[in-house]
């Protein structure tokens, strides 16, 4: 059984922003996010990438850890995520892209979907009133099954949606919708690391 993206909603330091990508492998992922190719020497951990962040870090380079899960890859972003102004460059050619961002300073989290380098459908996680890109409406079916949303767009969520519960219904859905799976141990695993640019 997989262990799905769920289980991110229950961490206390979720910090990391995370782009699946279906279509490319992951190191092509971390190139198309502006990835210096060779410039972590050996796979690390996630304590291991805030440690090159934090103690190496200039305004222009962070830290993207790579690896592949269900048919996805994926990057993990450490320091200052960018994956999401480069969904179209990560998104060409026909690839698919989700990305995933706990915004930790700035709620709420955010979801965004691209595909062939168009914006297909971006929403704060527990703001899915708001929506925007090409098709905004693109989960909008999904969100109502799951009483998020209303059909025509409102909030369908009650008031006394216990704390996480309502941001882990949204969660379930993407999961669902895009097959999404992020192995639980992923932070303890080594994996190959790039400067971002």
């Amino acid at each position: 059984m997989s262990d799905g993206i769920q289980w991110l909603i229950g961490l206390d330091d979720w910090t990391y922003s995370v782009i699946f990508a279906r279509g490319i492998t992951p190191e092509e992922l971390a190139l198309r996010m502006d990835g210096v190719s060779g410039s972590v020497l050996s796979p690390i951990t996630g304590m291991g990438a805030w440690s090159l962040v934090m103690d190496h870090r200039t305004d222009d380079e962070d830290l993207v850890r790579i690896g592949a899960s269900e048919g996805w890859s994926f990057a993990l972003e450490y320091g200052v995520p960018t994956g999401k102004e480069r969904l179209a460059e990560i998104s060409r050619d026909g690839v698919e892209v989700v990305h995933l961002d706990p915004q930790p300073e700035h709620p709420p989290k955010q979801f965004a979907y691209a595909k062939d380098g168009v914006d297909i459908c971006s929403f704060g996680i527990c703001e899915e009133v708001w929506r925007w890109g090409q098709q905004p409406d693109f989960l909008l079916a999904e969100l109502v099954r799951a009483g998020v949303l209303h059909p025509d767009g409102e909030s369908a969520r009650p008031d006394d949606v216990p704390f996480g519960d309502d941001e882990r219904a949204t969660l379930a859905i993407l999961e669902t919708r895009f097959a999404l799976a992020l192995p639980r141990d992923v932070e303890e695993r080594q994996l190959p690391a790039f400067i971002i640019r």
